[in-house]
């Protein structure tokens, strides 16, 4: 079955792109879900450190079983199940009209987007690293960052949950240099926590404002321990050259408040994941483009 896969360019690309679906299905589920059980759990801290009692209908909502598991997903209009032929990636939405099965209720079209885009970045991450270890730990490396890109955009949050198990994991696979020496990895994840620290800081003491979250400095951390700090300077530029594009075509087209902070982490995500697969040649171009690699 293997040597199957591995001689079948498209059999491997149709198995990894069909997979990226079904994760993407759950990564719906982690992008909605672990905000809300990180914030039930820190009310569920917050009264039992003050000693006090909420309310009998945020104590009933606090009591109920709500994990990314449980309950099953169902319609916020009529309450209905999902049933399992309801639930298959992608092909459920188009099948529905991207409506609820039961009550027509129109489903937001982020969750077939997030299930095509994860299907596609883990079709890709396959195609350009085959059947390796590295294609494997590139898959669970963009996982992770579609779902801290959904949950950024959404609550302008990235999560311990995921950034820490993410900068561990990335130190780890080095171990037996994945992607590279252990040592670089280290300093990686030193130095990308740093960068962003220390802009934070500086940014702090000239305007009196924070410019970014922590969760900005332990991304690119994990960043540098995936990918050893030979990186960071292409993921920061890059980051910071779409974020400001974006930004100001934001606030010119939508009218949005400059004021207003603006998830910087989908940029990060986005920038790191190109560094993954193409980092060393873009690197190399400019290198030698600018006659520094001579």
């Amino acid at each position: 079955m293997l040597d199957i896969l591995i001689s079948q360019q498209a059999l491997l690309l149709g198995s990894a792109l069909v997979l990226g679906l079904l994760i993407g299905s759950f990564l719906n589920v982690v992008i909605y879900r672990l905000p809300i059980m990180m914030e039930r759990e820190y009310k569920r801290d917050f009264y039992s450190y003050f000693d006090t009692k909420p309310d009998p209908a945020e104590q009933k909502e606090l009591d109920e079983t709500f994990n990314l598991v449980l309950p099953h997903s169902h319609c916020p209009n009529c309450d209905a199940e999902v049933k399992p032929r309801h639930n298959v990636p992608l092909l459920s939405y188009l099948l529905l009209g991207g409506k609820c099965g039961y009550c027509g209720t129109t489903i937001s079209k982020r969750y077939p987007l997030v299930e095509l885009v994860t299907g596609l970045l883990t079709a890709i991450v396959v195609w350009q690293l085959g059947f390796t270890w590295q294609a494997l730990a590139g898959c669970v490396f963009t996982w992770a960052l579609v779902a801290l890109t959904g949950i950024d955009f959404d609550k302008q949050l990235l999560p311990d949950n995921i950034t820490l198990p993410l900068l561990w994991g990335g130190l780890f696979i080095n171990l037996w240099g994945v992607f590279v020496p252990v040592q670089d990895a280290v300093i990686g994840a030193i130095a990308g926590y740093l960068a962003l620290w220390s802009v934070f800081h500086i940014f702090r003491l000239v305007t009196g404002k924070e410019g970014m979250g922590a969760g900005d400095f332990k991304i690119l951390a994990a960043i540098g321990a995936w990918f050893g700090w030979q990186m960071l300077p292409l993921v920061i530029l890059l980051s910071a050259a779409v974020g400001a594009v974006a930004g100001l075509s934001w606030s010119v087209i939508a009218g949005r408040d400059r004021n207003l902070p603006i998830a910087f982490g989908p940029y990060l995500a986005g920038a790191g994941w190109i560094a993954m697969l193409w980092g060393d040649r873009i690197v190399g171009w400019y290198l030698n483009y600018s006659g520094l690699g001579s």
